[in-house]
């Protein structure tokens, strides 16, 4: 998995950077087909501007954008986000269509 973090409009500390690679790579744990994250850090305004773009193989990119006050809230609601979508996309494309083996009943 490959994890890229841009900076726009402003720089951004190693601190950021650090946190946020560390925390998107813990999205790996929630679907093992994650092939890339792009975590893009914006402060053209006021506020702290953070998104995530999740590639993953098969399906759609899955992406969530926050503002906050400080990088390090926007990371960690970024993350709840994306968490909530991948699960969503697993639990929905789950196989469901075994049958179960029940050596008292005849099929």
């Amino acid at each position: 998995m490959r994890i890229s973090v841009t900076e726009r409009h402003t720089a951004v500390t190693d601190a950021v950077k650090e946190y946020a690679s560390e925390k998107a790579g813990k999205l790996l744990r929630f679907y093992d087909r994650i092939s890339a994250i792009n975590i893009i850090l914006d402060g053209a305004s006021d506020l702290a501007s953070v998104e995530m773009i999740v590639k993953v193989d098969g399906a759609e990119d899955f992406v969530a954008h926050e503002e906050s006050s400080d990088y390090f809230a926007g990371v960690d609601l970024v993350v709840a986000k994306l968490e909530r979508q991948v699960t969503r996309h697993k639990e929905k494309h789950r196989n469901r269509k075994h049958i179960a083996k029940n050596p008292d009943k005849e099929i």
